[in-house]
Order: structure tokens, then C-alpha cells, then sequence
């Protein structure tokens, strides 16, 4: 069964339909690469799924763990090279909670830089990923 589908409606623009939920989501060419960056654009959407991805899996881990990571955030900073025009690095600035424990960071952090998105990237893309807690 298919995850999703599709639609180009001109304007460097795509509309991407989550066949389970209907959920969608609008892409937009970047302002560097004649788009309007009206929405998202296919690369900041890898880069913000590696966040997503890392958020989530964390998530996870910490539930089994018995811990919470309510208010957790993340930012995400992308990184475009020229010859091949490509993600080059994703800089991932996580920030939980300091209530979690040395013991539960190392795990959490752990887990979060072996997500399955950053297990799927190309190893020559610099995932540079911080952890702070506060």
C-alpha cells in the first residue's frame, strides 16, 4: 500500500497527501532556486524529518524509561552545497529537560543520533547535533 501521494500544481509547487490520515503538506521551491519559499521546500522538509524523527524515537525511549520529556524542543539548521546542489550539514540543536537524569541523557541521546532518519541520510551529510538541558 502506498504512503502517500503527490500533486504538481504548477508555481514549483507539490501537495503531498498522507494516504492513512489525509493529512497534507504544501512544499515550495526555495527563494534561492527560483521558488516563491512560501512553504517548506523538499530539502528543509529531510532536514526538519531528522528533528521530527529524533523527537520521536526519544519519545519513545523516554516512555519505556518511565521519564518525560514534556517540553521538549528542537531547531533545526540546514546547510546547501553547489556541484551537486545537496544538503551538505544539518546542524540539530536539542534542548530537554534538566530533570532528566545523567544516566537517561545518555540514553535519550543516544537513541536520537540513531533514528532511523539519520541512519537513512547519506554518510557524507555532517549531522551536527548538540543536546542541552535546561
Amino acid at each position: 500500500m502506498a504512503t502517500s501521494t503527490i500533486q504538481y500544481p504548477g508555481n514549483l509547487r507539490t501537495i503531498m497527501t498522507h494516504l492513512q490520515s489525509g493529512n497534507e503538506v504544501i512544499t515550495d521551491a526555495p527563494t534561492d532556486n527560483h521558488g516563491k519559499g512560501e512553504a517548506f521546500s523538499p530539502t528543509d522538509l529531510v532536514a526538519t524529518g531528522l528533528g521530527s524523527c529524533m523527537l520521536t524515537v526519544m519519545g519513545i525511549k523516554a516512555d519505556s524509561l518511565g521519564i518525560s520529556m514534556e517540553g521538549a524542543e528542537l531547531s533545526i539548521t540546514k546547510h546547501m552545497g553547489t556541484a551537486p546542489r545537496r544538503i551538505v550539514q544539518i546542524d540539530v540543536e536539542v534542548v530537554l529537560p534538566a530533570s532528566i537524569n545523567v544516566e537517561h541523557r545518555s540514553i535519550l541521546e543516544i537513541t536520537g543520533k540513531s533514528c532511523p532518519v539519520a541512519k537513512s541520510l547519506h554518510p557524507d551529510l555532517i549531522q551536527n547535533i548538540t543536546f542541552q538541558y535546561r
